[in-house]
């Protein structure tokens, strides 16, 4: 916890000083996110951060929107060798060409998805049946990196042709999206995400 911010507000550590990792946390990060394609675009953020830090990918993160048409999936699932190589010489964004093609792979599996009737949002939701699972940790120390939950969310969706979605980046994106409230009790935002 860093308590010493001058808007005196209490937060998780992780943020530390850094503006846009505080706002961040203070506005998005664990707010519950339900739409489709902002679900999937948050989805594959997380896979390209494996390994690295999100301050990293936040920074880059107006890159890889224009990169990637804004995560659209219509438009990713189709895209050809040429705008694969583009995006391998883009230095906007994390040039990792595993992460690069499985963003490809993971639109054409969101679309397979959808042409078989299933709504990504509702599909998602359904591992914490639909409602945002409310933790009461007291330290950053207590959160897991991983739950049963995100196991279980990983196992499905490689199973339907998604990559780069163990259970720990899982669990990060049911983090972020809302599906866990993983503030922890001290923070400001623990208890105004107990009221969304």
């Amino acid at each position: 916890m860093v308590p010493d911010r001058p808007d005196k507000k209490q937060r998780c550590g992780w943020p530390g000083d850094n503006p846009a990792m505080m706002a961040y946390h203070d506005v998005e990060w664990g707010a519950p996110l339900r739409g489709d394609k902002p679900l999937f675009a948050k989805l594959i953020l997380d896979g390209f951060q494996a390994g690295l830090s999100w301050a990293i990918i936040l920074r880059k993160r107006d890159a890889f929107l224009r990169a990637f048409d804004g995560f659209d999936p219509d438009k990713m699932a189709h895209y050809t060798a040429a705008r694969r190589r583009k995006l391998l010489a883009d230095s906007g964004i994390v040039r990792n060409r595993q992460k690069i093609d499985a963003a490809i792979g993971n639109a054409r599996a969101y679309l397979a998805l959808r042409e078989s009737g299933v709504r990504f949002g509702p599909f998602l939701w359904q591992f914490v049946d639909g409602v945002p699972k409310q933790n009461t940790w007291k330290s950053l120390r207590q959160i897991p990196a991983k739950t049963k939950e995100s196991e279980a969310m990983s196992k499905v969706l490689i199973a339907k042709g998604f990559r780069f979605v163990g259970p720990t980046i899982v669990y990060a994106f049911m983090q972020a999206v809302g599906m866990v409230n993983d503030h922890i009790v001290t923070c400001y935002r623990h208890n105004e995400l107990l009221r969304d």
